[in-house]
């Protein structure tokens, strides 16, 4: 196994180290950044989604408390942008911490509706917080700085989000090959076979969803400062089933496959750029196709298709 994530993540670093060098212009390194910024995120709902079997239909609410967090703390409070992102790190694994227990006690259907209303929530409470959050008009997000550098440039913050997504990937597989990490395979095979085995089940659903949390409010606060602006729009239904999408076309349990669904479906909108409203059609009908020709996702489904010619030509 050491040597297949060795090799991956060692091709991961040499696409990330060349990219900037291939890409035209800055157009492309902005959605090659807008990109990597998904991926962190995809790769911790997929943690808690596909490793864990807990679905999250709000998780971009936690993008947009990470957002917020450090737009109202740097602009109208003067803090330290690494202190705000730190704070809004802190008040979304908070947050999860606090709703976690009673939450993933619920399985299925119920599960989804709890998160989707949790989601939903903290959207319509950044709405109508105008006088804090700007309301739907937004709020300006001043430059990343620190110790006395800012970060403004797209080169800057492709190189910043790069660093963030080599590092995610390395944790996360190192997470899913570890005690901690078979756990939450073993919760999502049978979470009754699971507690017989003596794994602590409610216990270790709680840190995954918080880590998953705080994973996404940091990327908040990234895309954030990146695009100096930020809207509630951020954190709203669409953006959430937008990032399952993600998890769900990549593969889910598939760390790589995160990876790809993040890349594949942040480049889709650029694409149908010209199709008013179609964006969400495509996406309905691309994860129905998915579902039915590929229902582990891209990478497991290929994986398993070629594992299959393997053996009948052996």
């Amino acid at each position: 196994m050491a040597l297949p994530r060795s090799f991956g993540l060692g091709a991961l670093l040499v696409v990330l180290a060349v990219l900037p060098a291939i890409l035209p212009n800055d157009f492309y390194l902005d959605v090659a950044i807008r990109m990597a910024i998904n991926a962190v995120v995809v790769i911790g709902l997929n943690l808690l989604i596909g490793y864990t079997g807990q679905i999250s239909l709000g998780h971009a609410g936690f993008l947009g408390i990470g957002a917020y967090a450090s737009a109202i703390l740097t602009a109208n409070y003067g803090w330290p942008s690494a202190a705000a992102m730190l704070a809004g790190a802190i008040g979304s694994g908070g947050l999860a911490l606090l709703v976690a227990r009673p939450i993933l006690r619920l399985k299925g259907h119920y599960l989804a509706m709890a998160t989707l209303g949790l989601g939903i929530i903290i959207s319509i409470v950044l709405v109508n917080e105008v006088a804090l959050t700007g309301g739907p008009d937004g709020m300006s997000v001043p430059n990343f700085s620190l110790f006395g550098f800012e970060i403004a440039s797209e080169q800057a913050w492709y190189w910043v989000v790069a660093v963030l997504l080599l590092g995610t990937t390395w944790l996360a597989l190192n997470l899913i090959d570890s005690p901690a990490g078979r756990a939450l395979q073993a919760i999502h095979g049978s979470e009754i076979a699971a507690r017989v085995a003596g794994i602590d089940t409610t216990a270790a659903k709680v840190r995954i969803f918080v880590l998953s949390a705080v994973l996404t409010s940091i990327m908040g606060s990234v895309t954030a400062h990146y695009l100096a602006f930020v809207t509630p729009t951020l954190s709203d239904f669409f953006h959430s089933i937008a990032l399952v999408t993600m998890v769900v076309i990549g593969g889910m349990a598939s760390i790589y496959g995160s990876l790809l669904g993040a890349v594949l479906l942040t480049a889709l909108p650029q694409v149908l750029a010209g199709l008013e409203g179609g964006e969400t059609v495509v996406f309905g009908l691309i994860l129905i196709v998915t579902m039915i020709f590929l229902p582990r996702g891209l990478v497991p489904s290929l994986a398993l298709r070629r594992l299959a010619l393997r053996r009948r030509r052996a």
